[in-house]
């Protein structure tokens, strides 16, 4: 495991949390490992998981405001409607990833997310159930036996760039995996 610095503030955070990046801390201090129960906020970090595929985390959180108001700060059932014209307009955004798979993706995505929200009354109950609303501790993982089954069931569902490592990837960043580092500040144990 690599050694987590010590900050100027006086704290240690995860290795991967980037010192100069004042969004990256604020990140990993007040969302990454927090549990996330509103389906908005599910929606939004699940769309933004897919565009991260083969890309830095850090990438994507710097585009995130770009991300929220091209894609009408990821409104599910605006998404939903989206055409082709709304897509071509996608790809000439500047400020976000203009990957036309991904965006695809994204669109394919929102739609599925809707049917579970109406198989399921929210994607909370969906995704938590998962883990009977229980947050596992543990890091130094990129993927596991619960991210191969969220990610089996969602691809089976239809969504794309749903990867096990996708998905463990967005379980740590919506809480239900809390896989801080033992040295840094906000470690906990179960």
């Amino acid at each position: 495991m690599k050694k987590t610095p010590t900050w100027p503030d006086g704290q240690c955070r995860c290795h991967w949390a980037n010192p100069k990046n004042k969004n990256y801390i604020k990140y990993h201090d007040n969302e990454w490992g927090v549990g996330v129960h509103d389906d908005a906020a599910l929606f939004e970090m699940l769309m933004l998981e897919t565009f991260q595929a083969g890309l830095s985390w850090e990438c994507i959180l710097n585009k995130r405001d770009a991300f929220r108001r091209a894609f009408d700060n990821f409104d599910l059932m605006t998404v939903c409607k989206y055409d082709d014209k709304k897509c071509a307009e996608l790809m000439q955004d500047a400020g976000i990833i203009r990957n036309a798979r991904k965006i695809a993706a994204t669109i394919n995505n929102a739609r599925v997310f809707a049917t579970i929200v109406k198989e399921h009354g929210t994607f909370d109950k969906y995704l938590w159930g998962w883990t009977n609303g229980a947050t596992i501790y543990e890091f130094d993982k990129t993927r596991s036996e619960l991210s191969d089954k969220i990610s089996a069931d969602l691809r089976r569902r239809g969504m794309k760039f749903v990867g096990t490592t996708t998905i463990y990837a967005y379980l740590q960043s919506v809480g239900i995996i809390n896989s801080h580092e033992p040295e840094c500040f906000l470690y906990a144990k179960q």
